[in-house]
């Protein structure tokens, strides 16, 4: 049987996890703007993820995502990993554009949230307690909130 209460938690997790840094450099501006990467750039000549993943982000997706975990009651390991592997699959996406030649913040349907919400919840459908079927569903509810709220918050800055 499918939890809809349990999905709909987890979809507000997903779009904490990547709202979070979008909010953090808009609070901090240029404060702890330090890009992931370096600025290295590998030999293809592209950054390795780019100037826009910044240390700022992941921390901020982090700890915001791991206390509403928290709040909501999910079990610790969940608290401590959710963002961080949210992270990750958006660090992944990030990786795949920049050597495709892709500029920063470029859209690129699918790559953009696909990785950043199938991440965790393959990492974590143990502790999560979800199925295959409910990943999918949580994806594509993911997808499609992504995809008609991305363009709002973008006019709206």
């Amino acid at each position: 049987m499918i939890d809809l209460s349990l999905i709909f938690s987890i979809v507000i997790l997903l779009l904490t996890a990547n709202g979070l840094p979008i909010i953090a450099r808009n609070l901090l501006t240029e404060k702890l703007e330090y890009p992931i990467d370096f600025g290295i750039k590998l030999p293809d000549h592209h950054p390795i993820f780019g100037i826009s993943k910044t240390w700022r982000g992941v921390i901020a997706s982090i700890l915001g995502t791991g206390a509403l975990a928290y709040l909501i009651g999910f079990p610790k390991i969940v608290i401590a990993k959710f963002g961080f592997y949210a992270m990750l699959g958006d660090l992944f996406s990030s990786f795949f554009k920049r050597r495709m030649g892709l500029p920063e913040s470029s859209k690129t349907r699918g790559l953009d949230v696909i990785p950043e919400s199938l991440f965790p919840l393959i990492m974590l459908h143990n502790h999560l307690n979800i199925n295959m079927l409910e990943i999918v569903i949580i994806v594509g509810i993911f997808v499609i909130v992504e995809i008609t709220l991305s363009p709002v918050l973008y006019c709206l800055r």
